[in-house]
């Protein structure tokens, strides 16, 4: 039907956006009929999650709580790069650098007092959810738009206090729980 409604015309569109549903489109066609199009979000099913302890159990809606806190800064950090990337390469050569220095000073000083807030284990979650959003470690990051030198300081700096920038996600390996967290964090169903 949606077919024959979009082959009779030009029409108008409404789009609305929920917890529920991603889009609830209104379409009115040159004939004036409107048809209502409802794009439901997926749902994702896991095996009913059962705790061994009560230590377990807080182990896991502590990282339910950390992945809640961290994530909008992943997100934050895979737009900040992709806007980056687009814009240095409009830039010429010997612009990109100082607009690359340029900004790392901005994010350091709009982010540090947020950053500074997050625990020890906040910290590493987001270092492994950078790696998820982005498809590359801090490490390889850093190194690409900063230089080798800049990212074996922070790799140096962070193993100083157990934290590695190389480490990468692994959403069927030792990091299944949280890949299940984050996957319901995003849909709304926790």
């Amino acid at each position: 039907m949606l077919l024959s409604l979009i082959g009779l015309g030009t029409f108008t569109a409404q789009a609305q956006q929920s917890r529920y549903y991603q889009r609830i489109t209104r379409i009115v066609t040159d004939a004036g009929d409107t048809a209502t199009l409802i794009i439901l979000r997926p749902i994702y099913c896991f095996p009913k999650r059962t705790f061994k302890s009560q230590k377990e159990k807080e182990y896991y809606w502590r990282n339910v709580r950390d992945v809640k806190k961290v994530l909008p800064y992943a997100k934050l950090v895979h737009n900040a790069l992709i806007e980056t990337y687009e814009y240095i390469q409009t830039l010429p050569e010997e612009e990109r650098e100082k607009h690359l220095k340029r900004m790392e000073k901005e994010l350091f000083e709009e982010y540090k007092p947020v950053l500074k807030d997050f625990t020890y284990n906040q910290a590493k979650l987001l270092i492994r959810l950078i790696d998820r959003e982005c498809n590359q470690s801090s490490y390889q990051l850093i190194k690409a738009f900063l230089g080798g030198f800049r990212a074996t300081f922070w790799q140096t700096f962070g193993a100083m206090f157990g934290v590695s920038l190389r480490k990468e996600w692994e959403p069927e390996g030792k990091d299944r729980m949280l890949e299940e967290i984050v996957i319901l964090v995003e849909n709304g169903q926790l």
